[in-house]
């Protein structure tokens, strides 16, 4: 099998079965992620215990590729703690701009299917959009020093 064909069966299929699209009971944190160039729009629900992504969840609508991105980006993030998942943030955006390592690339997993994303301008928003609402979220509680087990950060982009 041809290895587009493949990154293509792994989008469709996160995007067709998404695991994590759901909404999540007891989340500790809660952000809106909105692509007003196209209408894309998550709720991403992240519940958060001693550090760790303990559970993930997304709703909202949009295009194939902002669905099956959030969804990979959730089987790569649960169980790791909050700097792992930063990194993988980072990693992410790295592989978007062409500025990604194989080793790195590796750690993506299926993820990595969304590499020719950069190549196609008008849809690198589309593949980032769970990913930077992720960040906005673990950033937002490392600036305000909170407990991040501690209630649901309802804020908004």
């Amino acid at each position: 099998m041809e290895t587009k064909e493949l990154y293509r069966e792994i989008l469709n299929e996160h995007n067709i079965n998404p695991l994590h699209k759901k909404p999540l009971e007891g989340a500790t944190h809660s952000h809106d992620g909105i692509n007003p160039s196209c209408g894309d729009n998550i709720t991403l629900n992240l519940k958060i215990s001693d550090g760790k992504i303990s559970d993930a969840s997304f709703t909202g609508s949009g295009c194939a590729i902002s669905q099956a991105s959030c969804d990979m980006m959730i089987d790569l993030v649960l169980g790791k703690s909050e700097a792992e998942a930063k990194k993988l943030c980072d990693t992410f955006t790295k592989m978007i701009t062409g500025e990604v390592t194989q080793e790195e690339l590796e750690s993506l997993d299926e993820a990595a299917a969304l590499q020719d994303i950069a190549k196609m301008p008008a849809r690198v928003k589309c593949a980032e959009l769970g990913w930077n609402t992720m960040k906005k979220i673990l950033d937002k509680a490392d600036t305000n020093g909170e407990n991040t087990g501690s209630g649901v950060n309802n804020s908004h982009c």
